[in-house]
């Protein structure tokens, strides 16, 4: 209560106007007492009508009243001071650091509630009276408190800028269009801005159109979200039945050739046990017979050793007495290798047919609404997609020299001496490229001297031995074009197609990971089929396009789904669509690997190969 006390008595020697504790205290007619510094100040604003009122009762005085400082009330605050209560208590109505102060306030800074564009200054509720009260300001435009008034003053005439000047599109004041602006598009910056504010309504009916149908669509992919994991959920359950029920599957089988093993010892053991029981009995009969021979063979009276060996001589051999035949001790052998069998044809089976299952996987796609790039159709567009191809030095075979930053194979009769290196191919002239290629990439490749081979394949293509898996274009795993002097050839799973077109020194190789079948354009005629295995369509498209391309022609395999572009002097581009004709047997990320393979041609000169 005490403290309750001391709070209201500082209450009562606080200035209604600062809210501090009073400082050179007056009071005036009415008998509210203010500091002197704020009364005056409250008065200032009100000489123009020489009527001068109390900022708390609103009585008023005419003329303005002398004031003299109040002893009685200095004592008393100074009494206050002295007892600890040095600052005001907290208040809301104080500014913070964040706050737009009242610019009138002197010793505690109250918050601002409006600000004046006229005035350019800002108010707390109690100095912000006279613009309720007083004529002078009722015409005064006062907004919601804001730091940014000093911009609204012009720098050069230090006026309020009430003009807006369209032909250098930025606020003037009214001495502005006398120079600066003389003789420029200006009108007032409330007509401007209405004008703007038309503009600014329809970019919100625009946004907020926008925003509903981001909503739609946030709507809408959560509902995808939601369908692609019940779908995914569904997947992965009946797959584990799937996969459990070959598991149960094989379990059987394990079980049923287990009982089979064991059933089968069982029989085996008991066989050979009971053979070795009656070979034991032959033994313990024999055994007793022997001992009744020998005893026989010590009796020393002639008439009874004659006697006694009819009867114990008997027949000189058993019935059976052929050795034992057992055969090699492989016993259950035959059954692990039968098993191994099964097992190695699972793997394989499911090696062969598991590149479906991921296939299907990778090829969930939800997103359409973007529209793929159209396929480029001249070197300029293949160049948007250039990739820069760095030889692969632990993949070269041992005839192939690297040089230009490995940009550049030769094949050279001489071996280099590369480390050993399990990337490494073994038999043919072959090398892979160090990046791994995904999405659209293009680049061309050089060669002079023989023939080369340019090809992409998978990172997975075989490295040791001479086998078709390890030579591009021989297996499903690579795509194989061959430039001879005359001709070209292309070779997959070692079908091969002849590819009629002029010479070239460089290759452009153009791989689409995703692309759609066809892509080429409407320009294109149909000129010939040449058999229904591999439908070749030769276009001739308009040469405007392609004004520094003679003999162009274009053709599509359609069996082997490689697009093939041709041209003179110096480009084949070869397209292929992976999604259609590749089957994945690796990690995204790993597929694509473009490389060339360099061939020297009896008879000719060195063949070599250069990226560029």
């Amino acid at each position: 209560m005490a403290q309750k006390g001391v709070h209201l008595d500082r209450e009562s020697f606080s200035c209604p106007i600062c809210l501090d504790l009073l400082k050179d205290p007056v009071t005036v007619t009415c008998g509210h007492s203010f500091c002197m510094s704020c009364i005056q100040s409250y008065w200032d604003t009100e000489d123009e009508k020489k009527i001068y009122s109390c900022p708390q009762c609103r009585q008023t005085f005419t003329p303005r009243p002398v004031l003299m400082k109040s002893t009685l009330l200095a004592g008393l605050v100074e009494e206050l001071k002295k007892s600890g209560l040095q600052a005001a208590p907290d208040d809301p109505s104080d500014a913070g650091p964040e706050d737009v102060a009242c610019d009138f306030c002197s010793d505690r800074k109250l918050k601002a509630v409006k600000s004046c564009l006229q005035c350019l200054a800002s108010y707390c509720q109690i100095h912000l009276q006279p613009h309720f009260e007083s004529k002078t300001f009722k015409k005064h435009k006062l907004v919601e408190p804001s730091k940014k008034l000093q911009e609204n003053n012009c720098s050069l005439h230090d006026e309020v800028m009430k003009i807006f000047c369209r032909t250098d599109q930025q606020s003037i004041c009214y001495l502005c269009p006398v120079d600066q602006h003389k003789g420029h598009d200006t009108v007032s910056a409330a007509a401007e801005r209405a004008e703007r504010q038309k503009d600014l309504e329809k970019s919100r009916e625009n946004i907020q159109q926008r925003i509903q149908d981001r909503e739609e669509d946030v709507k809408l992919l959560q509902q995808e979200v939601e369908a692609i994991n019940g779908s995914a959920d569904k997947a992965v359950e009946h797959s584990q039945e799937i996969f459990n029920q070959l598991i149960c599957l094989m379990e059987k089988r394990r079980s049923d050739v287990e009982q089979q093993v064991r059933s089968q010892q069982k029989r085996e053991v008991s066989r050979v046990k009971d053979l070795q029981e009656k070979l034991e009995q032959e033994i313990t009969e024999l055994k007793r017979k022997d001992a009744d021979l020998q005893k026989l063979s010590l009796t020393e009276d002639h008439n009874q050793f004659l006697h006694s060996y009819p009867s114990l001589s008997g027949p000189g051999q058993p019935a059976d007495s052929s050795r034992i035949n057992i055969r090699p001790q492989r016993y259950f052998e035959e059954v692990t290798a039968a098993v191994s069998e099964v097992r190695d044809k699972l793997q394989d089976l499911l090696t062969e047919t598991w590149t479906n299952v991921s296939q299907a996987v990778t090829e969930v796609d939800v997103l359409l609404s973007e529209p793929p790039e159209p396929e480029p159709k001249t070197r300029a567009g293949f160049l948007r997609y250039l990739q820069r191809i760095t030889l692969d030095p632990n993949t070269a075979e041992r005839r192939l020299s690297l040089s230009d930053g490995y940009r550049r194979a030769t094949c050279s009769p001489q071996r280099q001496s590369y480390p050993d290196h399990p990337d490494r191919f073994t038999f043919y002239t072959q090398v892979l490229s160090r990046e791994s290629l995904t999405g659209r990439c293009y680049w061309e490749v050089e060669r002079r001297g023989g023939s080369v081979r340019v090809a992409v394949a998978y990172k997975t293509i075989s490295r040791a031995g001479g086998s078709d898996d390890c030579l591009f274009g021989n297996n499903d795993k690579s795509w194989r074009l061959d430039c001879y002097k005359d001709t070209y050839e292309f070779v997959h799973n070692k079908v091969r197609t002849d590819v009629s077109g002029p010479q070239s020194s460089r290759v452009g190789v153009y791989l689409d990971h995703r692309a759609a079948f066809s892509f080429f354009s409407k320009e294109a005629d149909l000129a010939m089929s040449l058999s229904t295995d591999h439908l070749v369509l030769l276009g001739t498209p308009d040469l405007q396009h392609y004004s520094s391309l003679r003999d162009f022609m274009l053709l599509q395999l359609v069996k082997v789904k490689l697009n093939c572009l041709l041209w003179a002097p110096g480009l084949v581009a070869v397209l292929l669509n992976k999604t259609e004709q590749v089957q994945p047997n690796t990690h995204l990320c790993q597929m694509g690997e473009v490389f060339g393979q360099v061939a020297q041609s009896s008879g000719e000169k060195m063949s070599q190969m250069n990226l560029s």
